[in-house]
């Protein structure tokens, strides 16, 4: 045996720099250190601005626009055909974007009288316009509710009323939702103050813009803290109508200044999104990292899978924002020229389905895509780059070092999907951690005493924030923040997606993820969408597996192909997973403004042939080969007990 002496130094050094890179790989060392240190730093820069009284994001945008080096660099460009159509210029500048601000927030300020600390509601769409009323906003210390263009009658109404504001502004393009009905509802006093609407129309605007400029004292914007709030953002509203989240300075900042370096964005970047801007994704994620790294934000008003790769190409686009539905829309769409001849050199977004993944970054020649996991109101947040295929339908990684100082920040519970509450255990009465690869609900650690140091809840809905809030978790006194998220952390520290809470359902006394099944039907080419729920059966315990399902375009659920189905389900699925039935949507899938599936009517509809309307229903009797008609008849089988399922 050799003294390690003895061994030359050319054989040593490359065995230990390879041992090096193995164990880096495995244990992800070297990403830790560097995610580590990136979260520090950015921890001790914002405890920094809170300390100098500067948390408000607008003095970002102001220093950029002052600075001779970033002034006259782009900040908010538009595709061109938009531009077009609304006969705007196409590109703003730091300091255009800059006196534009401060010229609403002039007309603001003499004409509406909006105070510092006042809640002001806006509903736009994507585009300039919304941005510069939310940083005007934010320039004299008023708080934006933005809220979501989508919404019509009772669910719009209800979104104004929670935020509190006395004041309503709305883009021309949405003044449909102002009716007899709704001006009736929003004029009332018996609900708390009335809300006076203004619609800025082509002629208020040029009123605006032909104002003098007006930059507020800094005492407008001072005595905020990390944890004040600076914008009231709508949840989907999948379950219900939307609650208003809380959002502070530090979750803004944190756009501003943690995720620019998280991508690496560098001045030249262009960062294209046509996600809806009233969505925390498209603005603290998207239009918030401009203001960090002083690149060029992309807004397009909407997304369409026919013209997305060609505003991306023609705007120059070098990072692309998604929502993981949307992916699987341009996956599916017909060719394009466009669809390779483009800069793109990063995608990042969340909810990409692993049966998309590859098939978006070869169709798409996307070298990487850094997948992020997290919502508006929660306290934590992971995130994971995918560049060889490692990480490919992960929303997350933890290597080894992370772990071991940080891995008491998230953590997984056993959850009982019966109750829908955490497992806990007999003796203890304390939740159940899960085992390495085994799912549970996330869970984010909370100071008991100041809840929100980390979480600010729902304004204005004190019960929907005590909801999220979990106590006496492994100690008395204790509090977690609940996702509402079913995940796994495998052996090699990679984060997976499991459900959310409430679409995972039990069937054959094993528990169902919709997420699984929908991603086992996206995978067949003809199957441009599939939303997958469960539904109660008479004489049944439980609840079945039904997808209601979008035919890519060529293609009819024909007897071969339901057949094909049937057989790939049953391949891919565990017995008791395979849906029993699908329902052949006649119209789109009802999604919301950020492509989320509604299930909630659906599940209420359940499989009766009466309540379904003009949808086909198919059903997968046992032994079948294939998906058969499901009607009236066979129905009645269910009822009577005569079917077998």
């Amino acid at each position: 045996m050799h003294a390690l002496g003895d061994i030359p130094r050319s054989v040593v050094l490359p065995a230990a720099t390879a041992s090096a890179a193995y164990l880096n790989a495995k244990f992800g060392v070297a990403q830790d250190i560097w995610g580590i240190y990136t979260s520090l730093s950015y921890t001790v820069q914002i405890g920094r601005v809170e300390k100098q009284d500067r948390v408000n994001c607008f003095y970002l945008f102001e220093a950029l626009a002052l600075d001779p080096k970033s002034a006259a660099r782009t900040f908010l460009a538009i595709p061109r055909d938009e531009a077009a159509k609304a006969g705007q210029q196409t590109e703003w500048t730091y300091a255009e974007a800059y006196e534009t601000v401060l010229k609403y927030a002039r007309w603001l300020k003499d004409v509406h009288g909006v105070q510092k600390n006042e809640i002001v509601a806006m509903d736009f769409t994507n585009r300039p316009q919304f941005i510069w009323m939310w940083f005007a906003l934010w320039s004299i210390g008023a708080t934006p509710a933005f809220i979501n263009s989508n919404l019509r009658s009772n669910a719009f109404v209800h979104c104004v009323r929670i935020s509190t504001s006395r004041l309503l502004f709305l883009d021309p393009l949405v003044q449909d939702v102002l009716n007899d009905e709704t001006r009736m509802e929003l004029g009332q006093t018996g609900q708390g103050r009335a809300v006076d609407a203004y619609i800025v129309d082509a002629d208020m605007e040029a009123s605006i813009l032909s104002s003098p400029t007006y930059r507020a004292p800094d005492s407008a914007r001072s005595g905020d803290l990390l944890t004040s709030p600076c914008l009231l953002i709508y949840t989907s509203g999948t379950t219900g109508l939307p609650k208003a989240a809380t959002v502070g300075w530090n979750k803004a900042l944190s756009g501003c200044l943690l995720f620019p370096r998280l991508l690496s964005l560098k001045p030249d970047d262009r960062y294209f999104t046509a996600m809806p801007l009233y969505h925390s994704s498209a603005s603290i994620l998207g239009v918030c990292q401009a203001l960090g790294s002083g690149c060029t934000v992309v807004v397009s008003p909407k997304f369409s899978p026919r013209t997305y790769m060609q505003q991306v190409a023609e705007t120059r686009a070098t990072i692309i924002q998604y929502i993981g539905e949307a992916c699987r829309y341009l996956v599916t769409s017909a060719p394009s020229p466009y669809d390779q001849k483009h800069n793109v050199r990063l995608a990042f977004g969340n909810g990409m389905r692993p049966d998309v993944w590859q098939k978006f970054k070869t169709r798409f020649a996307i070298p990487e895509i850094c997948e992020f996991y997290g919502a508006t109101e929660a306290p934590g947040a992971s995130v994971v780059y995918e560049r060889n295929g490692f990480y490919r339908g992960a929303i997350g990684r933890s290597g080894a070092v992370t772990r071991l100082l940080f891995g008491g920040n998230s953590i997984l519970i056993k959850h009982d999907l019966e109750t829908d509450l955490p497992v806990r255990d007999r003796v203890t009465n304390f939740c159940v951690r899960c085992k390495r690869d085994e799912a549970g609900e996330l869970i984010y650690p909370l100071d008991p005493a100041n809840i929100k140091d980390k979480y600010n809840g729902y304004f204005g809905n004190e019960k929907a924030s005590t909801g999220k809030i979990l106590r006496d978790v492994f100690k008395k006194g204790d509090a977690y923040y609940r996702s509402g998220d079913l995940q796994r952390l495998d052996p090699e520290g990679r984060w997976w997606f499991v459900d959310r809470i409430g679409d995972t359902f039990r069937w054959k006394g094993e528990n169902v993820s919709t997420a699984e099944v929908s991603e086992a039907l996206g995978s067949h080419p003809a199957i441009a969408e599939a939303n997958v729920y469960g539904v109660s059966l008479p004489n049944h315990d439980g609840r079945a597996g039904c997808a209601a399902i979008g035919l890519a375009s060529g293609h009819e659920l024909t007897a071969s192909l339901r057949a094909e189905l049937a057989s790939l389900v049953r391949k891919r699925l565990p017995r008791y997973a395979v849906p029993l039935f699908l329902r052949l949507m006649k119209d789109e899938l009802e999604v919301t403004g950020t492509l989320k599936h509604q299930k909630v009517a659906l599940r209420n509809e359940g499989v009766d042939p009466s309540k379904v309307g003009n949808d086909q229903m198919f059903w997968l009797q046992p032994g079948g080969q294939a998906y058969e008609g499901f009607g009236e008849r066979e129905w009645q089988g269910i009822v009577g007990g005569q079917a077998k399922l």
